[in-house]
């Protein structure tokens, strides 16, 4: 019997608890459920070999509610992956966990993304699987990588470039020994006792063996991986190095044993120089690629960088400086001028101005006052304040920024797919190739068993999956990385991806296009009254409103320093306006339909109305008794960047829409200052989300930006979601990218971002597969066929190592890009 607890979803008093107690009690199997409707838990007692974790789930979901899964997730550093097979293999070992939800292995971070169950697996199973497949895993944190794991990766490029630099010792008087005889002309001049044949292999033999040595975990992960049924990369070259060194040892041997006879001078033909200068070159290229690979992630790294390592805070009335991780929610913390912000909060004391920057990509200084909000890693220019801790550690503004860039790092856009499927099959099928190839040129005896040695070694060495493996993670790194740092932050690959494929954008009006907060424009009379009698009496009736046109009417007021009015019997009138009595007498304060109920006279103020509307203003009337003293016009005004931004997205190509509850005059008006293609007004809103369903039912890929809680189902059901930064968290959590500035100038910047890295994509994949539908071929010798030479083993070493840093170069063009 197995005892378990579980959450359930969706209880909502003790009848649901009852309900899915019964559901639960009445499967065979099950001796005892208690559910607990505080706890939202549902305990119980089952045998295994009857129910299932699934079984229980169906019976709660039929029941109506739904049973929680507790899933964990976690990041893990794996080392010894050098290629995309390798990403493959530990991503496939992991998959067959049990629990496991989501597993993703990038090879360019060199880290598994995982969600599981916790109470089906933990994190200790995780890595013996890893160990299984042939790597090792390190658990990471979630948010924030350690110190250690940069400095491991330091310490890592350290160790490859001192690799390389043995390794060039051993190999360039090899090379130089063995290819000195071949050269025209009479060759290189070599010592005397080098023209013995014996001499000549047992001194490249000694030679080569250093350089085995210090490239001896291209045969440990190499050789493990091949045994274990997923070959990589380190597959091909421990086989094709072996292959070489095989060769010369058994010549090394006939010569020893006298079975070889080359006569005085004569020069034995080995390979012990290309086993060397492969091995010595695809460490250069090992080597020029961590590197590469590390700038890729520089974002992360600056980001990172930013906070500062202690705060000042005042505890106990005494100032003291103190580490970063030691502030508390709550904490007095002091800032002075030139300093960095060390966490989020609120201004308690003072006034400066501070550079957000690092949050918005927008180099201007921001004014903050006591009140205002400051963002931790900001700097403070040149006043001292005082502010309250909000937020701190992981919850940071900047922890929050970084860990949704290592999320979208960490993720595969779907065009990666292609890549994976080409992966998973690869290193088998270039073994076979070279195995076949080789064979069939030694029966069809046209060339030696060494010619068609050769054939098989530059096969398997001049394959290289690591270039498709990294033709998509390394763009995506960059590319997120680069958003980031202006301001637009993509919270996955097939965020990045689809904002691409995007034709149709769908604007929300209010705080998008608008700045969100309306304001009286126009003050218009058509009676005995003036402008400041007519405002007073409009606000005095709006004190009890909270609606934003009322609160614009209220605004104007205060800023012309009039006076409320005493005001009673207010009364909401849905739809039309409100109705209030102000010194013994009726007002009437709203639209043209409350006019038309009191049965007033208001031909002249109605043309007028219709005037303002088609400038894209609200106009609402004023009434007094019997009489309508004048009209009040109140407008979102459009932001300055609005229609740059339409402009530009219209140079891209798109198509740009608007959805607004506003009433079609009004909205037309707005849509035709700023040059909308298509306006779709009077939306509820509850109804924005199939208003955009209907343009992708059309046929339109759709882009959906926002800012509001009601657009937040809009934001969800838009192929991508983009959310303005000023808006609520609903919004931005509903969002796939997140513009951090409230500046309509980022859509076609995260657009032109996203073009950029994925043409980036396209060209890695392209010239990954085309190097190896050309690489191949000519490695098989089909250049020889036609009448050309016959590919060394060391060039295709040398093309293989270049093929994945030409990758990795290209993604760090992204960097450069005009964002």
């Amino acid at each position: 019997m197995r005892k378990e607890s579980y959450r359930v979803a969706g209880m909502t008093c003790a009848s649901c608890a009852m309900a899915i107690e019964k559901a639960i009690g009445k499967m065979d199997g099950v001796t005892e459920v208690t559910v607990n409707l505080a706890t939202e838990e549902a305990s119980l007692v089952f045998d295994e070999s009857k129910v299932s974790e699934e079984m229980i789930a169906q019976a709660v979901t039929k029941a109506g509610y739904e049973l929680v899964e507790e899933r964990v997730e976690e990041r893990y550093s794996i080392e010894g992956m050098t290629c995309a097979s390798c990403a493959m293999a530990v991503e496939k070992a992991i998959s067959k966990l049990a629990g496991v939800k989501q597993a993703s292995v990038n090879l360019a971070t060199e880290t598994l993304w995982l969600v599981y169950d916790q109470k089906q697996l933990n994190s200790g199973q995780v890595i013996a699987a890893v160990e299984k497949a042939g790597y090792h895993a390190l658990v990471q944190e979630v948010s924030l990588p350690a110190e250690s794991q940069e400095e491991k990766k330091v310490q890592h490029i350290k160790e490859l470039w001192q690799r390389f630099v043995w390794s060039a010792v051993f190999t360039l008087p090899l090379l130089y020994i063995a290819m000195g005889p071949m050269l025209p002309f009479g060759g290189l001049p070599l010592p005397g006792f080098l023209h013995q044949p014996v001499n000549f292999a047992l001194v490249q033999l000694f030679l080569v063996l250093p350089v085995v040595y210090l490239g001896r975990s291209f045969y440990q992960t190499g050789f493990r991986t091949l045994f274990q049924g997923h070959p990589n990369m380190d597959s091909l070259i421990a086989i094709g190095t072996s292959a070489a060194l095989l060769q010369g040892l058994v010549m090394t041997y006939l010569l020893l044993t006298n079975q070889v006879d080359l006569g005085h001078g004569g020069h034995p033909e080995l390979y012990f120089e290309s086993a060397a200068v492969i091995l010595a070159l695809i460490t250069l290229g090992k080597y020029m690629e961590a590197v590469s690979k590390g700038k890729t992630s520089e974002a992360i790294k600056h980001l990172l960088n930013l906070a500062p390592k202690t705060a000042r805070v005042l505890r106990s009335g005494q100032e003291m400086e103190i580490p970063l991780e030691q502030v508390r929610v709550g904490d007095s913390i002091l800032v002075r001028p030139g300093e960095k912000i060390p966490v989020d909060g609120e201004i308690t004391e003072g006034s400066s101005t501070v550079d957000e920057s690092m949050l918005t990509g927008e180099s201007l200084p921001v004014a903050k006052t006591v009140g205002d909000m400051v963002v931790g890693a900001s700097i403070n220019k040149n006043g001292s304040f005082r502010f309250t801790a909000t937020k701190v550690g992981q919850d940071t503004t900047l922890a929050q920024i970084v860990k949704l860039v290592e999320e979208a790092q960490g993720s595969k856009a779907p065009i990666a797919q292609l890549a994976d499927r080409v992966s998973a099959v690869f290193v088998p099928v270039v073994m076979t190739l070279a195995a076949l190839s080789g064979l069939a040129w030694w029966l069809l005896g046209q060339e030696s068993w060494i010619f068609a040695l050769s054939i098989t070694i530059s096969v398997l060495v001049i394959a290289c999956p690591c270039a498709l493996g990294l033709a998509t993670p390394t763009a995506i790194m960059v590319g997120t990385g680069k958003g980031a740092e202006n301001g637009l932050l993509f919270k996955s690959g097939p965020a990045l991806e689809g904002l691409e494929k995007v034709d149709t954008i769908v604007f929300d009006k209010t705080g998008t296009i608008t700045q969100g907060q309306p304001l009286v424009t126009d003050v218009l009379l058509f009676a005995d009254a003036t402008e400041e009698e007519i405002l007073q009496l409009a606000a005095s009736a709006e004190q009890f409103s909270e609606h934003p046109l009322g609160q614009a009417i209220l605004d104007s007021c205060k800023q012309a320093d009039l006076p409320l009015l005493a005001a009673s019997d207010f009364q909401a009138l849905p739809g039309r306006g409100i109705l209030v009595t102000i010194a013994e007498q009726t007002v009437r304060l709203g639209n043209a339909k409350l006019m038309k109920e009191a049965g007033l006279a208001f031909s002249q103020a109605e043309a007028a109305a219709r005037t303002l509307a088609a400038q894209g203003k609200t106009p609402i009337f004023l009434a007094r008794n019997h009489q309508c003293l004048g009209l009040i016009a109140v407008a979102d005004p459009i932001k300055e960047t609005s229609r740059s931004a339409i402009k530009a997205l219209h140079k891209m190509g798109l198509r740009l829409v608007m959805l607004t509850g506003d009433n079609q005059t009004t909205a037309q008006a707005i849509a035709e200052q700023v040059g909308l293609d298509q306006v779709i007004s009077e939306v509820l809103p509850e109804d924005k989300a199939r208003q955009v369903k209907k343009l992708q039912e059309a046929g339109q890929k759709v882009a959906m930006v926002g800012d509001g809680i009601n657009d937040a189902p809009a934001l969800a059901q838009a192929d991508v979601g983009l959310a303005i930064g000023s808006g609520t968290d609903v919004a931005i959590e509903s969002a796939d990218v997140v513009l951090m500035r409230s500046d309509l100038m980022d859509v076609p910047r995260a657009v032109g971002l996203s073009q950029a890295t994925m043409r980036t994509i396209k060209q890695n994949l392209f010239w990954a597969f085309a190097y190896n539908i050309l690489g191949i071929p000519i490695a098989m010798g089909l250049l020889y066929l036609l009448g050309g030479s016959l590919l060394n083993p060391m060039f295709a070493g040398a093309a293989m190592s270049l093929s994945s840093v030409s990758v990795v170069l290209n993604a760090l063009r992204l960097k450069r890009a005009k964002v």
